[in-house]
């Protein structure tokens, strides 16, 4: 085997994996895990910063534009998810297609897009945290509430928040699981609640004008929101803790996609009939709307309902995150010690503390919108090689076992493809030129460690090939 056929060769797929990881989530587990990623700071936090800084009131288009994106993708991670398998994820599905070269470059984005996400979130979550307390006569020191480019030393509420979800996945999963199904409910009913008050207070002219950053100003709109939705990617990380994953996980995938893309819509189209744009520019623009409307009691509930979803949010992320490196550490790509899988728990610990100390200094010194432009590159490169893995499996293993197939392959996966390349065109240079430092670190990284350990060139090398 040639030095190039080793980068691209890829793992065999079709069998169900063995996992030490317990089998106990269910078909509404994985739906109410999806929408406990999806639904958070994209609807809490970003909503107002997407209106205010790039589509107006026409951040309702975005939200469709970046769904019907991820629409595409989602169809792709269904098939993926149902054949392929595994708790990798899009890294389980490039090796399995592209070949381990490509797998690690997207394991190293799905590292951004994980861990930085929940930076993101968690970020919201303290700004939520911080209205809330002030709202009861509680003021914390302001160099703990900041980070150092905004004046503080530490932005310490998303510090905690982060190693306080660690513990509860450190757990188990089934635990874990229904924690985040009652904060779901619950952030379910102060949408609900949101929506009934917003119908009421909507005012036709804060639409006016309603494309002030033009049509481009919506497709910005959309990569800045994008990683929102990546909650569904996150439900294709427990394939080995799902009980049927070949029926359940496109269920999961699918539906949660579709339930929070609708929400999204309709919150916001109605926060900003509420408030003129420009004034949502703030890490908590919906409590600050009710505020504005005079729904001071109502605002602290939102703010309340806010902290309770963006909680889910970091605890899915860091599920994914953990799930997806415990895949490369079993591959060899990462050090084995990683792979190891506590015995109680059934979780992989060692990981989940690992990544949560990562996501936690990222959040405590790091300003929300550099964060986000990272995510939501990380998650487009991602989307990107999921939807083109199902073209390159539907030619090269036609007669794998798919119990979910993408319809009209290859032309969905294609359109997907194109649409995440288009999205990721509208981010500005700086996040370019972070990315490709970042994945030029990954390659690094890859030829001087993992392409050495990896078990497939070890396997290689005992085979004499």
């Amino acid at each position: 085997m040639s030095f190039f056929q080793k980068l691209f060769s890829t793992k065999p797929v079709g069998q169900r994996s063995t996992t030490n990881l317990n089998r106990c989530l269910t078909a509404m587990d994985l739906t109410m895990l999806g929408v406990g990623a999806i639904i958070g700071a994209g609807i809490f936090v970003l909503t107002g910063i997407a209106a205010a800084t790039q589509a107006g009131p026409a951040v309702i288009f975005s939200y469709l534009l970046a769904g019907i994106a991820c629409g595409f993708s989602a169809l792709a991670y269904a098939e993926l998810a149902s054949s392929v398998g595994g708790c990798g994820s899009a890294y389980g599905y490039a090796y399995a297609s592209l070949g381990e070269l490509v797998a690690w470059i997207i394991g190293w984005d799905l590292l951004l897009e994980y861990g930085m996400d929940g930076a993101t979130v968690s970020i919201g979550w303290a700004g939520y945290v911080q209205e809330a307390l002030r709202a009861l006569g509680l003021n914390l020191p302001e160099m703990f509430l900041k980070d150092p480019f905004h004046g503080g030393i530490i932005n310490l509420p998303a510090v905690l928040i982060i190693f306080l979800l660690a513990s509860v996945l450190s757990i188990g999963a089934k635990e874990s699981a229904l924690f985040n199904k009652v904060i779901v409910y619950v952030k379910l009913a102060i949408i609900a609640l949101f929506i009934g008050i917003g119908l009421f207070h909507f005012d036709p002219q804060k639409w006016n004008p309603f494309l002030p950053f033009g049509v481009q100003g919506i497709v910005n709109g959309a990569g800045l929101i994008f990683f929102a939705y990546i909650g569904f990617d996150a439900v294709s990380t427990a394939a080995e803790e799902a009980i049927n994953p070949q029926r359940d996980l496109p269920i999961g995938i699918i539906a949660s996609l579709l339930i929070c893309t609708i929400i999204y819509v309709i919150f916001a189209a109605l926060l900003t009939g509420m408030m003129h744009y420009p004034e949502l520019n703030s890490s908590s623009p919906v409590a600050n709307a009710l505020i504005h409307i005079g729904y001071r009691f109502s605002a602290e509930i939102i703010a309340i309902g806010a902290i309770a979803g963006l909680t889910t949010v970091i605890l899915v992320m860091l599920y994914g995150a953990s799930r997806v490196f415990l895949a490369m550490a079993r591959d060899g790509l990462l050090p084995r010690f990683f792979e190891k899988v506590h015995v109680q728990s059934q979780t992989p610990r060692r990981l989940i503390w690992v990544i949560a100390s990562i996501m936690a200094t990222t959040a405590g010194l790091l300003p929300i919108n550099q964060v986000a432009n990272l995510v939501n590159m990380g998650t487009l490169a991602a989307f990107a090689v999921v939807s083109s893995g199902v073209i390159v499996l539907r030619y090269t293993k036609p007669n794998l076992e798919r119990s979910f197939r993408t319809p009209y392959a290859p032309f969905i996966p294609l359109i997907g493809v194109l649409l995440c390349f288009y999205l990721m065109s509208s981010l500005p240079a700086l996040t370019w030129i972070s990315f490709g430092i970042w994945t030029l670190v990954g390659i690094v990284i890859y030829f001087s460690y993992s392409r050495f350990n990896s078990v497939l060139y070890k396997e290689a090398l005992s085979t004499g090939i």
